[in-house]
């Protein structure tokens, strides 16, 4: 068992364990932050391109049209049945595609 008797040698301990909490935090920061960060950023940028006449999928599984879009609210248009139109939040929006030209 080794026993530090000088203050250099508690220091050195302390600056050690300081130094694997920064490496701790950097790790941190660059496998589960930064990422997440990518992926909102990427996300909000689809639904800022949203329009109407735009398939999307949505996070039920869902596919269907964009007939109406508010601030955050879409209304979208399942299958062939025109009375299926259905107001959800744009968060719900997982996938977008444009309409061919």
């Amino acid at each position: 068992m080794l026993i530090l008797t000088d203050a250099a040698g508690m220091a050195g301990g302390l600056g050690g364990i300081l130094l694997y909490v920064v490496m701790i935090g950097i790790v941190f920061y660059l496998m589960l932050y930064r990422p997440q960060k990518k992926q909102q950023k990427k996300t909000k940028e689809m639904l800022d391109q949203l329009a109407v006449g735009d398939s999307v999928l949505t996070t039920s599984g869902f596919y269907g049209v964009v007939i109406d879009i508010t601030d955050d609210t879409v209304i979208v248009e399942f299958g062939n049945n025109k009375n299926c139109r259905i107001p959800m939040q744009k968060a719900a929006i997982t996938q977008l595609e444009k309409p061919e030209v």
